[in-house]
């Protein structure tokens, strides 16, 4: 497989640069999480309906999203060092800036913004993490990054709760220093040599990266489907004080998993731990999908499920990686966003 060219000049800061973009994935996912909970709030402050307030929704996932590839080619092009630090920057000003909006309009722009920073963040971020990490070392690095966005879309929601709408301002200066740090710590990524055609783009879908992808579609609609119907389902039993302990127990899992899938990767192989967590997820989805919160093995298995899951996520985006070593951006941001905003 072909040697990154940027592998060796930043090697030796890897940690640096993987605590980095960790943190700022923390940051960066806990100001886009702040949506949701304050929604009943965004209703009271604009006086809209619950419709207006889905397509809020509607705006901040498919600008974070489906922009990931476009941002990721502009990264591989130009250099990924000022969107890794732009990225926290416009979420942190977007996001707490919600209750102080003139209007519906502008609300909308303002979540707009904010899904802007996310998409320019999560493929150089990603690329980053590749460049930083030696070849026995890739899949933990992803995993550990991974891992900081999952914890930040579990504390984003209790920072917007705990504060309201209008006191998230006092937040933003978070977004401001972790950008800063961000852009003074990772190194000038800009392209050096022949310039990449147009063509090398589109060659990516060939191969194994559009398996990759197609599997990661198939992932990610499983874990939003089950996670977005769970709620509804307990409700149904009458079981609803069992909704936020299942999702924190899944999501804490799936951290814990994306973490041991990708240094497991780094021993025994990427293929093996893809194709093992595709294969043992199936079982188990269905027996979770038939188990109740009263039965012992309810949590254990959520835990479970979470775990296996989430462990070929930051295995995929590596495979990504090393199948496009000249575009390492733009394959991860076909393996993190993409996938998500296509389910």
């Amino acid at each position: 497989m072909a040697t990154r060219p940027d592998t060796i000049k930043v090697a030796p800061a890897g940690a640096a640069i993987l605590g980095i973009v960790t943190l700022s994935h923390f940051v960066n996912d806990s100001f886009t999480a702040m949506l949701t909970p304050v929604l009943p709030e965004i209703q009271a402050t604009y006086g809209i309906s619950i419709a207006r307030t889905a397509v809020l929704v509607a705006i901040l996932a498919f600008v974070g999203s489906m922009l990931q590839p476009f941002t990721g080619l502009i990264g591989d092009r130009f250099g990924r060092r000022l969107l890794a630090a732009l990225g926290p920057v416009l979420a942190a000003v977007g996001m707490t800036m919600m209750g102080y909006a003139p209007s519906f309009a502008a609300l909308g722009l303002l979540i707009a913004l904010a899904g802007i920073g996310s998409a320019i963040f999560h493929p150089s971020g990603a690329a980053y993490v590749a460049m930083g990490s030696r070849a026995n070392q890739r899949g933990l690095f992803a995993a550990l990054f991974s891992g900081g966005g999952t914890v930040g879309l579990a504390a984003g929601p209790l920072a917007a709760t705990a504060l309201g709408i209008h006191s998230l301002p006092y937040l933003m200066p978070i977004g401001f220093a972790v950008g800063l740090a961000s852009y003074m710590i990772t190194p000038d990524s800009a392209a050096t040599g022949a310039t990449r055609r147009p063509a090398e783009y589109l060659e990516l879908w060939r191969g194994p990266i559009r398996t990759l992808w197609a599997t990661g579609v198939l992932r990610s609609l499983s874990t939003v489907s089950y996670q977005g119907l769970l709620g509804f389902v307990l409700t149904a039993r009458g079981q609803a004080q069992h909704i936020g302990p299942s999702l924190a127990v899944f999501s804490v899992a799936s951290a814990l998993g994306g973490i041991a899938g990708g240094r497991l990767s780094d021993r025994i192989g990427r293929t093996v731990v893809l194709r093992s967590s595709i294969l043992i997820t199936i079982p188990l989805f269905i027996a979770l999908v038939y188990s109740r919160p009263e039965q012992w093995w309810y949590y254990p298995l959520m835990a479970v499920v979470g775990a296996v899951v989430n462990a070929n996520l930051p295995v995929a985006v590596v495979a990504a990686q090393e199948y496009a070593p000249r575009h390492v951006a733009t394959a991860s941001a076909l393996m993190m966003g993409f996938t998500w905003g296509t389910a």
